[in-house]
């Protein structure tokens, strides 16, 4: 695959700045109309935001926007390769496209709320003790990390295990699926400290109205913690 014509087809498309969003748009239509096969590498994180204009974070964060909808995969030392034929892709990409523009970030994280409160509720009705104190040590894995990138993956498995504990594998499907989109903008969105601070304490609240066994308590807790987060998700969104 020549890299010039790639990074040429993507000068002409970029004729305003870009959003890591719009970013990730723009290389997915790269790999459409240039009909990349698996395998194929894609131009340097540095060569591509030469091309696009645009600095190299937000290239990294389409990139990984990419690979959590599973189009390309990063080797580390080695580069960026798509995954699968632009043929297979193509459905997959026609679904999926619309919720890298950041347009669609305020009614994903509507949706992602509404699945989040129900996965609270329940579990609150189910929950055992030990699922209770499992979502206790998370909390407490957030607070001894709050400070370093770790504290994401924690955030993240809070969520997951209340998911699980609501045993409705639909629901659990696709809270994933709303949370790997989202994720791309998850580390900015906690990057200062009274964040962070704020997000700990709405966990430990769910995490105790959960641990009571009271769902209405758990319901209105995520609903609170789903508001803030949200915010945060879409001024970060902003910023970009």
């Amino acid at each position: 695959m020549n890299h010039d014509s790639l990074l040429d087809s993507l000068r002409r498309a970029s004729a305003v700045p870009s959003t890591s969003g719009s970013v990730a748009q723009q290389l997915l239509a790269m790999l459409l109309s240039e009909h990349m096969s698996a395998g194929d590498r894609l131009p340097s994180e540095r060569r591509l935001s030469e091309a696009l204009g645009v600095g190299r974070s937000a290239v990294r964060e389409a990139i990984a926007a990419l690979e959590v909808l599973g189009i390309v995969t990063t080797r580390v030392g080695s580069g960026t390769y798509v995954r699968s034929s632009t043929s297979e892709l193509l459905p997959q990409t026609l679904s999926w496209s619309m919720l890298l523009d950041q347009d669609q970030m305020e009614q994903l994280a509507f949706v992602r709320s509404a699945l989040e409160r129900a996965a609270a509720e329940r579990a609150a009705e189910v929950a055992t003790p030990a699922d209770a104190e499992r979502l206790r040590e998370i909390v407490q894995a957030q607070r001894d990390s709050a400070a370093t990138r770790a504290y994401v993956d924690h955030d993240i498995a809070f969520h997951q295990h209340i998911a699980q504990v609501a045993d409705n594998p639909i629901l659990d499907d696709l809270l994933s699926t709303a949370r790997a989109l989202l994720r791309v903008w998850f580390e900015h969105a906690v990057d200062r400290a009274e964040d962070v601070e704020t997000a700990i304490g709405e966990h430990a609240a769910i995490a105790e109205a959960i641990a009571a066994g009271d769902p209405a308590a758990a319901e209105a807790a995520m609903r609170r913690h789903m508001a803030t987060a949200t915010a945060r998700i879409l001024r970060v969104a902003g910023d970009r």
